[in-house]
């Protein structure tokens, strides 16, 4: 680490257990007193937990009509989404901390979501669209306590919109913008004392760039543009007074072509599907809450001519947990979850069992939490991992924390038994996090400094290599990465009218490769910058009006590529550094619930760079649309 970035980390250490980017939601409420759900599967006021919780509300969401998930999430603080501003169809990987997109998990509505298809088994955020969902919970460092396999790095908690009006409301987006971008969305809703429902449908059609990159200019590649459509109903029964049950139901279609490879233009067809469909229920008694869930996902993806592939898996989950208060300072949440995972042709099932308990107390600004998870799996056997999670908030004005926790990934479906390389006897990848740091709030709360430290070693690396014992290529534990990094954040509001925002992340690490000869260690994460600044801030001019703008500096990272020539090597490529620019600006018609909104990304053109090898990305693109609300 450099010295201006040692000197950095010093001062973030000086502030952070909560990162909220409220670049322009309401700060009516204090943000101590903001509560969440995800930090201990319950609400919960900030003010009464230790870990790091960013949370996406609403009004940011709405300002973010000419993006898409993956770039919203790519403005916050310690993530970077791979992918984000290439080609709108390109698939996207979420690196939370620098960890790899297999150790961040993805809930909807609480529910994990898992596409056994995959590789890894990581969910594709592309068929979730944004106008679905009313706010994120992005959950910092390990979390396999409360929510198992694959929360190593973190989980990301989408919440999706409900009714909130008794009367029936409706509501719609319409917009155009580059590349022939064509997005309409419309919302029905409404909330009985008895019965609740809310119906969502979206449609986008793209043209697209151009995947790859042409660097001579003269390949005349193709664009590759995508249509997709997306629906979803959710309704809820209030049975009595204090049992609740959710249905729900979510379809999204998604259809598009592919380069054939880097630097190599094409139109290879790609479709995909997905059923994502459960229930939850939640019962309250005297001294607390009983919550079930149940999710199914199936999730089909085809790639045509030339590889004619179908790739098809489901997953399904159920839990129950109980949230009892043995009183006003002891908060007890327990329970159990079945997982299982099963990929299409072959057709293969692998499940884990999971029982878990948390110990929560609170005293005078102490907050501990302490606990622990039992998993049994049907192939590997069993492992166990623990939290330990203290905290103080010293007069409302500084808040300290120190989390250490273990986690764990399981090896994914395909890897235990996929077409390429399966190893039925893979063991699970472990992980151990340690982290800390304060949050210091000026001003009554409208301003706060914050950072932490953190520091997390994964063992036990699932990876696909030759194995020189055996003689065969394919999945082994075999690797050990170690990372760490800081994270620093200021935040200003002032009466919801002029905000600001900026941040920085530091990240670095190195793997060693458990070789029979000698271990090798490099140093450096695959297309993760070790340094990344954002920028932002939002203004309200006058009533109606709104007008936001935000920079955002990547660092150096690297990539790999293969030489064109035996013995097809692969090499080490540096990607250079880049900032991109961004502006925002809505204006609410007084008396129609109508507004209209530009956005415009990237407003200096930039596209000398990569995000991903041999890729192409986004010049200056316009979104320029109008949101009605009955």
């Amino acid at each position: 680490m450099s010295k201006k970035n040692f000197l950095l980390g010093m001062l973030a250490m000086a502030g952070n257990s909560t990162l909220i980017a409220q670049t322009t939601h309401d700060t009516t409420a204090k943000q101590l007193d903001q509560v969440v759900v995800t930090a201990t599967k319950s609400p919960k006021k900030l003010s009464e937990t230790g870990k790091i919780v960013t949370i996406i509300p609403r009004e940011v969401i709405d300002h973010s009509a000419g993006k898409d998930l993956s770039q919203l999430l790519n403005e916050q603080t310690g993530i970077l989404v791979s992918g984000a501003n290439s080609n709108p169809g390109k698939d996207k990987s979420i690196y939370l901390r620098g960890a790899s997109d297999k150790y961040t998990l993805i809930l909807l509505d609480g529910i994990p979501l898992n596409d056994p298809s995959q590789l890894g088994g990581q969910y594709d955020i592309r068929l979730i669209p944004l106008n679905t969902i009313d706010r994120v919970e992005i959950l910092k460092g390990s979390q396999s306590v409360l929510y198992g396999s694959s929360a190593v790095a973190g989980v990301i908690n989408i919440i999706t919109r409900k009714a909130e009006s008794e009367q029936t409301s409706g509501s719609g987006i319409l917009s155009y913008g580059s590349y022939h971008t064509l997005k309409g969305a419309a919302d029905f809703a409404r909330k009985g004392k008895i019965f609740e429902y809310d119906l969502n449908y979206q449609h986008l059609n793209t043209d697209g760039i151009a995947e790859a990159k042409d660097t001579t200019g003269n390949g005349n590649f193709p664009k590759n543009g995508y249509n997709m459509q997306a629906f979803q109903a959710r309704t809820g029964i209030n049975v009595s007074g204090n049992l609740k049950i959710s249905p729900y139901f979510r379809y999204s279609e998604y259809k598009g072509s592919i380069s054939n490879g880097p630097f190599e233009g094409g139109k290879v067809p790609y479709t995909a599907n997905l059923v994502n469909t459960g229930l939850t229920a939640n019962l309250k008694y005297e001294k607390g809450t009983v919550y079930a869930n149940y999710g199914y996902d199936y999730t089909q993806r085809n790639y045509g001519d030339p590889y004619n592939s179908l790739y098809q898996g489901r997953f399904h989950h159920a839990e129950a947990f109980v949230t009892h208060h043995f009183s006003q300072n002891i908060q007890l949440v327990g329970g159990a979850s079945f997982q299982t995972y099963t990929l299409v042709k072959p057709d293969t099932v692998n499940s884990i069992i999971s029982p878990y308990a948390s110990l929560l107390y609170k005293n005078q600004g102490l907050n501990v939490e302490l606990g622990g998870r039992y998993d049994h799996n049907n192939k590997y056997g069993d492992n166990f991992t623990y939290s330990f999670n203290p905290s103080y908030l010293i007069n409302r004005r500084l808040k300290l924390f120190v989390n250490i926790s273990s986690g764990f990934r399981a090896p994914s479906v395909n890897e235990l038994y996929g077409p390429f390389g399966a190893n039925p006897g893979l063991k699970p990848e472990k992980s151990n996090t340690s982290e800390g740091g304060a949050q210091l709030f000026l001003l009554d709360e409208s301003l706060s400094i914050s950072g932490d430290y953190f520091d997390r070693s994964v063992k036990n690396m699932i990876v696909f290599a030759y194995d020189p014992v055996s003689g065969n290529t394919g999945y082994f534990n075999r690797d050990k990465q170690h990372d760490h990094g800081i994270e620093a954040e200021i935040n200003y509001n002032l009466n919801n009218v002029f905000s600001f925002k900026a941040s920085y992340t530091y990240v670095t690490g190195e793997t060693t490769q458990r070789l029979t000869t000698k271990d090798t260690t490099y140093k450096g994460l695959q297309l993760r910058p070790k340094n990344n600044f954002q920028f932002s801030a939002g203004v309200r001019p006058f009533k109606g009006m709104f007008i936001s703008s935000s920079l955002q500096v990547t660092g150096q990272r690297f990539d790999y590529a293969y030489e064109s020539a035996p013995p097809y090597s692969r090499v080490s490529v540096t990607l250079g550094s880049y900032a991109l620019w961004n502006a925002y600006a809505e204006y609410q018609v007084p008396t129609t619930g109508c507004s209209v909104f530009l956005d415009v990304k990237n407003l200096t053109n930039k596209t000398n760079y990569y995000e991903v090898y041999g890729y192409s990305v986004q010049g200056t693109n316009l979104t320029a649309g109008v949101r009605i609300k009955l």
